[in-house]
């Protein structure tokens, strides 16, 4: 049986955080690869937040598709009009890997389990996938609901305080972004004059 990890998020930009975690995982958990997933409209972000969903999913593969166990999925951008709910896509993706037999390992960090409640239907994931769970600074296990918590694995990866909103940030205060995002996604945030004030 194939193990994919699902790895789903704005990546609004993608950085070099993103890629550390999700190759320790895939070590952790001996998956055959890592399928990222831009998201087509976060259903918990306002559109002004987020860099167009053309622009997302080209830097996520510039990103990572570098990586031979790393996939970049178009599942959730080339669905415009809906919003982006976890449990669709898995349900999604179940039905596209069927004949294959295919565990899916849906990854997530903690601030996300915290926020479970928010999410649609957030029980079904659970039938759908395994849920892991990651480490962020600044997020504890405790402020979670325990109905959700005693159902995950969890992982302990590096630390790493990187984030796409620091680099936003970096970017429009012209700081350099040197070390936090490949060369290559550098250049074309450059290029396409994304995140300036």
């Amino acid at each position: 049986m194939k193990r994919y990890g699902i790895f789903g998020g704005t990546f609004n930009p993608p950085h070099i955080g993103h890629s550390i975690l999700a190759d320790d995982v895939r070590e952790q958990l001996h998956l055959d690869k890592v399928i990222f997933i831009p998201s087509g409209k976060p259903p918990l972000k306002s559109e002004d937040e987020v860099a167009s969903s053309k622009h997302r999913f080209n830097m996520a593969k510039i990103a990572f598709e570098k990586d031979e166990h790393f996939e970049v999925s178009d599942i959730e951008i080339s669905n415009p009009r809906e919003k982006s709910y976890t449990v669709n896509t898995l349900s999604k993706l179940r039905e596209l890997y069927k004949e294959n037999f295919v565990k899916l390992y849906l990854i997530l960090g903690i601030d996300n389990l915290i926020s479970f409640p928010d999410w649609k239907e957030p029980d079904k994931l659970f039938a759908l996938s395994e849920v892991v769970i990651i480490n962020r600074p600044g997020f504890l296990v405790r402020n979670a609901k325990p109905e959700f918590s005693e159902k995950v694995k969890f992982l302990n990866v590096p630390n790493l305080d990187i984030s796409s909103s620091m680099i936003r940030d970096y970017v429009a205060h012209k700081k350099s972004i040197k070390y936090l995002v490949l060369p290559e996604v550098e250049k074309y945030i450059k290029e396409n004059k994304l995140y300036l004030i």
